[in-house]
């Protein structure tokens, strides 16, 4: 394996005491949450809603609901590219750990869940809008996605990975407003409803170029999909508490920042058409900024430009075009 990089893996709890750090990603929904008057309140509401769900999905030996609660960590991903010490922050997922309450045992959860990064805020909202700049319809690079789907697998099959979790990652993202669902006939007891889009999309080939595939569930209770993305066999490489960790935690976030869709007031049919136009929906009282992650995220598309592609792209070219799993 090709793999010049090294990795330096840190992390911080999410409770409700929970502080972003200087040089966190301020376009995460964790940093979002966390800040102005009604921090500690977003904070308290955002990890009840979690274990709620959690209890309500593992049901089982559960009379009360109150048998779990979920533990959240934030795990930041920096990226040594010429060995010198000097990192760049690259990736940021999310960590789960599942605390029973009856045993008194804390059961490693899913690592995953959430997924930002860097430079796929530069390939989006950088370079994808630069390429379409004076062109007659939209057109994507043939490259794009290359670099940053080989430095994610760089990641996940380091020593660093290997050392911190026992198991591949799952990325649970909202549905596509553009995309048509479909349910099946396939029905798993914590997944739910399988249902399959009408085409595939630009964030779908992304992420295949990081090696994940992607399935589209909708659990038991919800009113619209997910889009699953892992590595291997989503249905048998994890426990149910496992799974019900990344959908407790996902859901509750997707509540928050997508409420048309995934606080709707009706759930999704055998066809399915996402809407963020949907009035139909109640909002949480967790207070979200969702119009300033936007302009983040163009903003720290910027920053990684200068501060990584520009200085490191004869290394980064050089390396991409030698690295193989």
């Amino acid at each position: 394996m090709s793999n010049d990089f090294s990795f330096a893996i840190s992390s911080i709890a999410f409770d409700e005491n929970y502080q972003p750090l200087e040089h966190t990603r301020i376009t995460t929904n964790f940093a979002n949450l966390a800040r102005g008057e009604s921090r500690q309140q977003n904070l308290r509401n955002t990890l009840r809603m979690i274990n709620q769900r959690f209890n309500q999905l593992a049901s089982w030996d559960n009379p009360r609901g109150d048998r779990y609660s979920v533990e959240l960590e934030i795990i930041s991903v920096d990226m040594d590219v010429e060995g010198n010490g000097k990192a760049f922050p690259s990736i940021e997922i999310l960590k789960t750990h599942v605390v029973d309450h009856r045993t008194n045992k804390r059961i490693e959860g899913m690592v995953g869940n959430n997924f930002s990064s860097y430079v796929r805020d530069y390939d989006f909202s950088v370079r994808l809008q630069e390429h379409n700049k004076g062109r007659e319809g939209f057109s994507v690079p043939d490259d794009f996605g290359d670099l940053h789907g080989k430095i994610f697998q760089s990641f996940v099959h380091s020593d660093s990975y290997r050392q911190h979790f026992a198991k591949l990652p799952v990325i649970c993202l909202s549905v596509s407003d553009s995309k048509q669902y479909h349910a099946t006939d396939n029905r798993h007891p914590v997944l739910g409803i399988e249902y399959q889009p009408n085409e595939t999309s630009l964030t779908e080939a992304y992420f295949k170029k990081m090696g994940l595939d992607v399935r589209y569930f909708m659990p038991p209770g919800s009113v619209a999909p997910f889009a699953f993305y892992f590595f291997g066999d989503l249905l048998n490489d994890y426990s149910n508490l496992e799974l019900i960790s990344t959908i407790s935690t996902m859901e509750t976030f997707q509540k928050i920042y997508r409420p048309e869709i995934y606080n709707a007031k009706t759930k999704a049919g055998d066809v399915y058409q996402p809407s963020l136009n949907n009035p139909d929906h109640e909002l949480t009282d967790i207070v979200y900024d969702r119009e300033e992650r936007s302009q983040l995220a163009v903003e720290q598309g910027r920053f990684t430009q200068e501060h990584f592609i520009k200085p490191y792209q004869a290394v980064l070219e050089n390396w991409a075009a030698n690295y193989a799993l």
